[in-house]
């Protein structure tokens, strides 16, 4: 586990998605981004089975691990089955998992998986899913992971649908009274962070617009800057 904990939901988390960094010199670049003002690792790991593409298991994060990277890591699995996974991600130092209902067989079963072994547990909703999976798990998860774009591939455009899906999942988080973080991930960057934390959220996966850029600290410290503006 890291020794830095999960922020509590008042605070702006900015989580660069690893999947943009660059992975010739993974442990320098996670290290640059976090010295420049990012607060959690995000680990977008896919299967090619739940979705179109290959990327990163849990000996990556063990690795990082290794290399002395503490904040926290924030592993979003899109694989299925998931459970199997489940065990060595926490293992290897994950600090929040998430994953898609659709790839589980048990959704809560998932969700007391992952809390048995020590982690934060949250679910992911694509840009077509439901909200009703929710309503039976709100008791239970610490952090909704809504997609604003289709999972599988980074540096893709933010879909404007999801400001509304995001207004409803807020609501049923300060309905339930409980600490739950609203991530949002998909096409955020300086110019809709304001909008997309106007909405509600208040964590926010950027991957290419982070690590894209020559100058991470500018870039993290302009969606800081939305972020305070758009809450006012």
């Amino acid at each position: 586990m890291s020794e830095r904990q999960p922020a509590g939901p008042a605070d702006c988390v900015i989580a660069p998605s690893i999947l943009s960094a660059d992975f010739a010199r993974l442990g320098a670049d996670v290290d640059r981004v976090l010295a420049d003002g990012a607060d959690w690792v995000h680990f977008d790991v896919m299967d090619n089975h739940y979705v179109p593409n290959l990327t990163i298991g849990p000996l990556v994060c063990a690795a990082l691990r290794k290399h002395g990277v503490t904040a926290p890591i924030d592993v979003h699995l899109m694989v299925q089955p998931v459970d199997r996974l489940v065990p060595d991600f926490a293992r290897a130092g994950a600090s929040l998992i998430s994953f898609h209902p659709e790839a589980s067989a048990h959704v809560h079963r998932t969700i007391q998986l992952i809390r048995a072994e020590g982690c934060q547990a949250g679910v992911v909703l694509n840009p077509a899913t439901s909200l009703s999976v929710l309503d039976h798990v709100m008791d239970d998860i610490d952090l909704v992971l809504l997609m604003s774009v289709n999972p599988g591939f980074g540096g893709q455009a933010f879909i404007p649908g999801t400001l509304e899906k995001i207004r409803r999942v807020r609501e049923r988080i300060d309905a339930s009274g409980r600490a739950i973080r609203l991530e949002v991930d998909g096409g955020i960057k300086p110019a809709n962070i304001g909008e997309v934390a106007r909405a509600g959220a208040d964590t926010f996966v950027a991957g290419s617009a982070i690590f894209g850029e020559p100058d991470y600290a500018d870039v993290i410290a302009r969606m800081r800057d939305e972020v305070a503006a758009a809450r006012g």
